[in-house]
C-alpha cells in the first residue's frame, strides 16, 4: 500500500499582515485526499505590521519562523529547508489557495514528478475577480514542489529555479485554478514601470542557466549532464527574451539585436520550437511590446502576468 505524501504548507510573509489569517485559513480548511498535511509553517521575513499579531491567533496550528529581512530568495530557500514534509507548497501571504488544492495536486503525483503547477484565479487588493476566467500559473503560490528535488536547486533566487524540474521532463500543469492570486498596489513586482520587471527575470533566468551548467559536472538522481546542459542554453534564450523585452518597453529597439541574436543561439542549442525568437523580432521591428503595461489603479488591478519575479531582494 502506498504511503500517501506529506506536504507541508510553507507561508511567505513580508508585510502581508493584513492578509495573513485568509492564506492561513486556506491551509487548514483544505479538502481530505490521499494526502497528508506534515505542517503548516509561516515564515516572517522581517515585517513590521500587524504579522506577528496574526500570527499569535493562529499559534496552536501554525509553526511559526521569525526573523530579520533577508529578502525573497532566502524565504523561498528557507521554505524548503525548514519543512519536513515529502513535498512544498508555497503560498504568498498575499493569496490564497482554493479548498482544493491539495488534494488535486496529491492525485497528481506519480512516480516520476517532482513538480506541479496550477492556473489561478486573479483577483483584486479586496479579494474580487480581476479577470474573468482563470489565468495560466507559475508564480510561487501555484507551485507544488517535491522537496527532496527541490534541495538540490538551493539556494534559490526566485521560484523559477523550480521550473527546472518540469523542463526536465518531472513535471505537469494542470489547467485548473487552485490558487487565488492577488494583483494590488503593494505586490513585490514591478509590473507599471517599463522594463524592471523583464531585467529582473532575465537576471533570474541567467542565474538558473549558470546554476544548471555548474550543475552538469555532478547531476542529481532527477537528471542527466546533457539535459541539464540542454536546459542552461533553454534559459539562457529565455533571459535574451526578456531583454529584448525590456528594450522593446524602454523605446530602446536598437539594442534589441544583440539579444536576439542569443536568443537564437540558445533556441538552436536547446533543441527548442522557434516561436518565442519569431515573436520576440516581431517586437523589436514594431515597437509593440509583448505583455503591455497596465497602470496600477486606486483598486490595486494592473498588469495579470503571471508573477515570476518577486523583486524585493
Amino acid at each position: 500500500m502506498t504511503t500517501p505524501p506529506r506536504i507541508s504548507c510553507v507561508i511567505l510573509c513580508h508585510d502581508y499582515g493584513r492578509y495573513l489569517a485568509r492564506a492561513i485559513t486556506s491551509c487548514l480548511d483544505q479538502e481530505p485526499g490521499d494526502y497528508l498535511l506534515q505542517e503548516i509553517i509561516v515564515i516572517d521575513d522581517g515585517s513590521t505590521d500587524e504579522t506577528a499579531e496574526v500570527c499569535r491567533r493562529y499559534r496552536d496550528s501554525v509553526r511559526v519562523v521569525r526573523r530579520d529581512s533577508r529578502g525573497f530568495g532566502p524565504t523561498l530557500t528557507d521554505a524548503f529547508l525548514l519543512a519536513e514534509g515529502d513535498w512544498v507548497a508555497p503560498l504568498d501571504a498575499d493569496d490564497w489557495f482554493h479548498p482544493a488544492k491539495l488534494r488535486a495536486c496529491a492525485e497528481a503525483i506519480t512516480g516520476e514528478r517532482l513538480f506541479i503547477e496550477h492556473w489561478e484565479y486573479v483577483v483584486d487588493a479586496a479579494g474580487r475577480p480581476l479577470v474573468t476566467d482563470p489565468h495560466p500559473g507559475g508564480n510561487t503560490s501555484t507551485l507544488l514542489v517535491h522537496r527532496e528535488a527541490a534541495l538540490t536547486l538551493l539556494p534559490v533566487v526566485n521560484e523559477i529555479f523550480f521550473h527546472a524540474l518540469r523542463h526536465a521532463g518531472h513535471g505537469c500543469v494542470l489547467p485548473v485554478p487552485l490558487v487565488h492570486y492577488r494583483v494590488h498596489a503593494h505586490n513585490m513586482t514591478d509590473r507599471h514601470t517599463p522594463g524592471v520587471s523583464q531585467r529582473y527575470r532575465a537576471d533570474v533566468c541567467t542565474a538558473l542557466a549558470v546554476r544548471l551548467r555548474t550543475m552538469a559536472a555532478e547531476p542529481p538522481a532527477w537528471t542527466t549532464a546533457s539535459v541539464l546542459r540542454r536546459m542552461a542554453h533553454h534559459f539562457h534564450a529565455q533571459a535574451a527574451g526578456h531583454r529584448v523585452e525590456a528594450y522593446v518597453q524602454t523605446g530602446q529597439r536598437h539594442a534589441c539585436w544583440r539579444p536576439l541574436a542569443a536568443m537564437l543561439a540558445g533556441t538552436i542549442r536547446s533543441c527548442a520550437p522557434p516561436h518565442p525568437w519569431l515573436r520576440a523580432i516581431a517586437s523589436a521591428v514594431t515597437g509593440h511590446p509583448q505583455a503591455p503595461l497596465r497602470e496600477l489603479d486606486n483598486n490595486g488591478a494592473g498588469d495579470t502576468e503571471s508573477d515570476h519575479s518577486n523583486t524585493r531582494t
